[in-house]
């Protein structure tokens, strides 16, 4: 599948923002006048973002958050949970449902081995799918991914660690509820690596990966603004389970 993509290097200060952009991004393009984009972001500041059929109670530790002033917010895709923040670069891909995406099992295949294949380049090094969509190097994982799907279009996001803080998410995140057997029971630390090369790289490799070139446009603060106020920033939404 030929998919023309446009580019878009935005990042909000707000963690629910930046969800929301994501989740906006996929309206637009279910709806006929948005385009399929490549986005990636950062957030300055940290925080915890729960899988959507997560438990808050199982998944993150809700003291050590307060502690350090994090919030917990929950995305609407699947997943697990994860941590956000500087050395965490996310991309986010909105897609036509083609022949190429037309289930869950064939768009992981198909993101994936594409993301695999740009990565493993600009590390000259062998990166591999473990779980369902995990990147690892050798039992090392760097980047987990998820998905959402629509009538007609579908979101699929994740995030590469390349210079985090893996202190904090032992922190900040108990042992998952969940985990693939190639982790071993191991803890975050022991589970987890950083890329230890530059985001502009990442970019410019899944960017090359994917033929985005052309600036795509933010999406309007009159799509992005409900989101936020009905789902990320809203309690009911965040501690839903």
């Amino acid at each position: 599948m030929e998919i023309l993509m446009q580019l878009l290097d935005v990042t909000f200060a707000a963690p629910a923002r930046n969800l929301a952009c994501d989740e906006a991004l996929l309206d637009e393009l279910e709806a006929g006048f948005g385009a399929p984009t490549l986005r990636f972001w950062e957030s300055p500041t940290p925080f915890v973002v729960l899988g959507y059929a997560n438990k808050i109670a199982l998944e993150a530790n809700r003291e050590a958050c307060g502690r350090l002033g994090i919030p917990i917010l929950r995305r609407s895709t699947g997943g697990g949970a994860v941590v956000q923040g500087l050395g965490c670069l996310n991309y986010a891909l909105t897609l036509p449902i083609a022949e190429e995406t037309t289930n869950i099992t064939e768009t992981n295949c198909f993101v994936m081995r594409r993301n695999r294949d740009a990565l493993a380049k600009l590390l000259n090094k062998e990166v591999a799918i473990q779980g369902h969509t995990d990147l690892t190097i050798g039992a090392l994982k760097f980047s987990g991914n998820s998905q959402r799907r629509r009538s007609k279009a579908l979101l699929f996001h994740g995030c590469i660690l390349h210079h985090f803080d893996l202190r904090l998410i032992d922190e900040v995140l108990p042992h998952p509820s969940k985990e693939p057997d190639y982790r071993g029971r191991r803890g975050h630390q022991e589970f987890l690596m950083n890329l230890e090369v530059s985001p502009e790289s990442i970019k410019g490799a899944l960017a090359e990966a994917w033929g985005a070139k052309e600036k795509g446009a933010t999406p309007s603060h009159i799509r992005i603004e409900p989101l936020v106020k009905e789902r990320f920033e809203n309690p009911e939404w965040n501690e839903k389970f």
